[in-house]
């Protein structure tokens, strides 16, 4: 855990590293969303015009869903935008950029499902990228558990907070119980799940397929490492809030693939126009050379 990396002198502005880890995986996802629009004869002008709305309505979502489940972290009116410490939730990041997403869709028309396609391995990366800055961060820890890999949390920590309430550990050690390394296995559940649709991505038979693999695959794993989550609390139905999603994700994603099924087969980047590539400025020598002659 290293939850503050550095303070800016002579501004005493803390610099934490959950932020840092979330802004590159923000940029991470924009580049590779990016690149793969190129790849597929989409306008990569509409990524730029998108990831305002997309990344808006995102911290939007994942800010108020994580209010939502913890109501108690909310002391004053200016808790709700401490983003920077943490709570965001994945979920709530999903849904928020969707409707960002389909605000923009609605006023700019573009090929919603080539672009879904383009914008789901973005989305594992940087879910990657982000659990990480969960892990340095000490959020979305895990039960405590005996295993080797088991991992300790140092004093004021969240683990040690609540295990400190729970009566789990008098208030004077200096570590938390060891805990599951929940972040450590959604980091590379993340990276799995890019590699899987990276593989499927030029296997493809219709647009839509990479982002509908995502909704099917991601909810599992997803509802697996939930299970072992030392920080939420049950919701409905003995189910985390985090659960519950994603059963319905699952099942949204079946769906998905049902009406996928019925389309007639083709790709939009078999049949559209390529993009051109942007105009490279001439070097310096030979624009000497032009002003020479």
């Amino acid at each position: 855990m290293y939850r503050e990396l550095f303070v800016v002198p002579g501004l005493q502005i803390t610099i934490y590293s959950f932020s840092v880890l979330v802004l590159l995986a923000c940029f991470a996802a924009l580049y590779l969303t990016a690149w793969r629009a190129r790849r597929e004869k989409l306008d990569p002008a509409i990524v730029s015009e998108l990831a305002v709305w997309l990344l808006t309505g995102g911290i939007i979502g994942a800010r108020v869903f994580f209010v939502l489940q913890h109501p108690e972290s909310v002391a004053r009116f200016s808790d709700l935008f401490k983003v920077w410490q943490g709570g965001l939730v994945y979920y709530g990041c999903l849904i928020g950029g969707l409707i960002g997403s389909l605000l923009y869709w609605a006023r700019h028309p573009f090929p919603f499902r080539p672009m879904a396609d383009a914008v789901a391995p973005a989305l594992a990366i940087g879910c990657a990228i982000g659990r990480v800055g969960c892990l340095l961060n000490g959020c979305c820890y895990g039960d405590p558990s005996n295993l080797p890999w088991a991992i300790r949390f140092p004093a004021q920590s969240l683990p040690w907070v609540r295990h400190v309430t729970d009566g789990l550990i008098p208030p004077y050690d200096a570590y938390s119980l060891a805990v599951q390394p929940t972040q450590v296995y959604a980091a590379l559940d993340g990276l799995v799940i890019l590699a899987l649709l990276t593989v499927y991505f030029p296997r493809r038979r219709r647009d839509g397929e990479v982002m509908a693999l995502l909704m099917v695959t991601y909810p599992i794993t997803r509802f697996l490492i939930e299970g072992l989550r030392g920080d939420e609390g049950v919701f409905f139905a003995g189910l985390t809030m985090s659960q519950g999603i994603s059963v319905i994700v699952f099942v949204a994603g079946l769906f998905s693939w049902a009406y996928l099924a019925r389309l007639p087969l083709g790709r939009h980047a078999d049949a559209a126009a390529p993009i051109p590539a942007p105009a490279k400025a001439p070097r310096p020598e030979l624009v000497a050379s032009t002003h020479a002659s």
